[in-house]
């Protein structure tokens, strides 16, 4: 099934995509958050669909959409998890998962604008596979037991600006990865039956020209793996978000300018779906109203 959040900002409405219809979740949830996706709301939703139980919406192409899932508790991301982004990067492959942390108030719409931070001279696009908790995952005692805590998978862009990760981050990843508006999100969560988790393309665009094109089957560390590992260091909560790396194409390896007001990058994951963000400068002065 797809999951998808429609509306304004805030007031996002849960919904099922079937057969290109958007139906209503309103009456059975209260939103696509860690609680429905951890007390059986999946099978709920199963049992409403065979019963004809649920409306469809009727403006469903004039609703903005959101984010498939509510902010999370926590945005764990992989680095360096495609042999070539790591080589363009400039680094050898990693032996372990490298782990670090994105706010979760960075996840946003697939398609909402994004600003480009005040002082940022290098943002930069990456398309990963998003994976999301179902089930509270610690200490789980093999690879194989990983799926057993995933709801489903998502389309993210970890955007990063480059200079405040590498230049002036004492170390520490997070600076250049948390500025609002830095994890576009969807547009839908896919449960895990419908996809190929371990095989899946994905591809990026800025104004139209090519920018990444691989497939999940070349991570180094792979889906399950991942989620096993981090069980070990750290307790993933249903509702959580796990991002898994991306591969070469990004404009950190120097054969493409960063992004700039004006631009629009696009990122598809086969079988979860395409974003598009225009990106604009951030305005000098935020106003309050009195």
């Amino acid at each position: 099934m797809k999951f998808a959040r429609l509306g304004p900002i805030g007031h996002e409405k849960p919904a099922v995509l079937v057969d290109g219809r958007y139906f209503d979740l309103s009456p059975i949830a209260r939103d696509i958050d860690g609680d429905f996706l951890s007390s059986g709301g999946i099978d709920r939703v199963r049992q409403a669909l065979r019963g004809g139980s649920l409306a469809p919406f009727t403006d469903a192409g004039s609703q903005r959409i959101g984010a498939p899932i509510a902010r999370p508790s926590a945005v764990v991301c992989i680095g360096m998890n495609y042999a070539a982004h790591a080589a363009e990067s400039g680094s050898n492959p990693p032996d372990v998962p490298i782990i670090f942390l994105k706010t979760p108030n960075t996840v946003v719409g697939p398609n909402d604008t994004v600003e480009i931070p005040r002082t940022s001279t290098k943002t930069d696009w990456e398309v990963e596979l998003g994976i999301v908790i179902g089930a509270r995952a610690s200490y789980l005692a093999s690879p194989a037991e990983s799926i057993d805590h995933i709801a489903g998978f998502v389309t993210a862009n970890d955007l990063s600006e480059r200079d405040f990760q590498m230049s002036v981050s004492g170390g520490q990843w997070s600076k250049g990865k948390c500025a609002p508006g830095f994890n576009p999100t969807g547009p839908w969560l896919v449960t895990p039956d419908e996809v190929d988790y371990q095989d899946l393309a994905l591809r990026s665009w800025v104004n139209g020209e090519a920018r990444q094109d691989s497939t999940t089957a070349d991570q180094i560390f792979p889906v399950d793996f991942v989620i096993w590992h981090l069980s070990q260091y750290l307790a993933l909560e249903p509702g959580d978000l796990v991002l898994t790396g991306t591969p070469e194409g990004v404009a950190l390896s120097g054969r493409f300018p960063y992004l700039a007001a004006g631009d629009v990058c696009e990122i598809e994951i086969e079988g979860l779906g395409r974003q598009r963000q225009e990106f604009v400068d951030a305005p000098n002065e935020r106003h309050q109203n009195a």
